[in-house]
């Protein structure tokens, strides 16, 4: 019985799994271009929560950005390695980052790494802030569906590409 599968029906309204195969894709044009040497890939854009899953991968140092979380963050090191000029810490490849809700820091990706890649679940908004807290910007789960859209229709991939990771 232990082989058996679970026999009985799942609840009504439950949304489809997300499988994605290629985490890290060969594909090119499945990365969303965030600004110049920065993009995103999508694994989960949950609309209903408020959340999404995605790599963030960076091919300059320097600062990227400095923004606040007003609700949790984690983060997995995957390449390279990161920072905040806030903090005396250093993620790097193999690390797990929990950032708690009201946490404002300034990303640096140092000289001597040619490429990050962190794996990050994010919930609520990013909110892009100057270094004394003006808000210059912000990001959530729908502006990420707008970039993904954009991009895959610009790409050939199609806009439809984007709703496989859509919950």
């Amino acid at each position: 019985m232990s082989r058996m599968p679970y026999q009985l029906p799942f609840p009504q309204g439950v949304a489809n799994e997300i499988v994605v195969d290629a985490v890290v894709p060969e594909d090119e044009r499945v990365w969303v271009p965030q600004m110049e040497n920065v993009w995103f890939r999508p694994l989960c854009l949950n609309t209903v929560q408020g959340y999404w899953v995605n790599l963030l991968r960076v091919r300059k140092s320097g600062v990227l950005s400095r923004h606040r979380h007003p609700a949790p963050v984690h983060g997995v090191v995957l390449r390279g390695a990161w920072h905040y000029l806030e903090h005396d810490w250093k993620a790097k490849e193999g690390s797990y980052v929990f950032e708690p809700p009201g946490e404002t820091h300034t990303l640096v990706v140092p000289e001597n790494v040619p490429e990050m890649i962190t794996l990050f679940h994010i919930t609520g908004a990013m909110i892009y802030v100057d270094p004394f807290g003006h808000q210059t910007g912000y990001e959530d789960v729908f502006t990420k569906i707008d970039m993904c859209r954009a991009h895959y229709t610009a790409s050939g991939l199609g806009a439809e590409y984007v709703d496989q990771f859509i919950r």
